[in-house]
């Protein structure tokens, strides 16, 4: 029974990742009972030009907190990257994976911070 919930849910998002047009933004929000670990503050490699730096973040694996590291995404003109992020909501923690928001020019924008940049003050 639970092999059968998880296929159907990767079948899902195999789906809608098939049927999301460049305009589509979506994300997975996860909730866990406990506070994820301080953010960690990776040195930033040097620009990449047509890049846009996506920050890592702490995913919660249905058990426990595990680090996810920064890589560098294509970015994409017209659009602007939401940074992961968790907040604490009613039902507990909750990660907001972040992802591709229309309105940008050069594909970052506001919402692009360097890795430990935000902690300076920088951002």
């Amino acid at each position: 029974m639970k092999h059968a919930a998880i296929a159907g849910l990767l079948l899902v998002a195999a789906i809608a990742t098939a049927h999301a047009g460049p305009d589509i933004s979506w994300g997975v929000t996860i909730s866990s009972g406990t506070p994820p670990p301080p953010v960690r503050y990776d040195p930033m490699p040097p620009p990449r030009t047509g890049y846009v730096w996506i920050e890592g973040y702490w995913n919660w694996n249905g058990g426990a907190y595990v680090w996810t590291p920064g890589r560098w995404a294509r970015a994409r003109s017209g659009y602007d990257y939401a940074q992961p992020r968790w907040e604490e909501g009613s039902q507990g923690w909750e990660l907001h994976r972040g992802g591709w928001r229309r309105g940008g020019s050069q594909g970052h924008g506001p919402s692009h911070c360097p890795p430990g940049q935000r902690k300076k003050g920088n951002c």
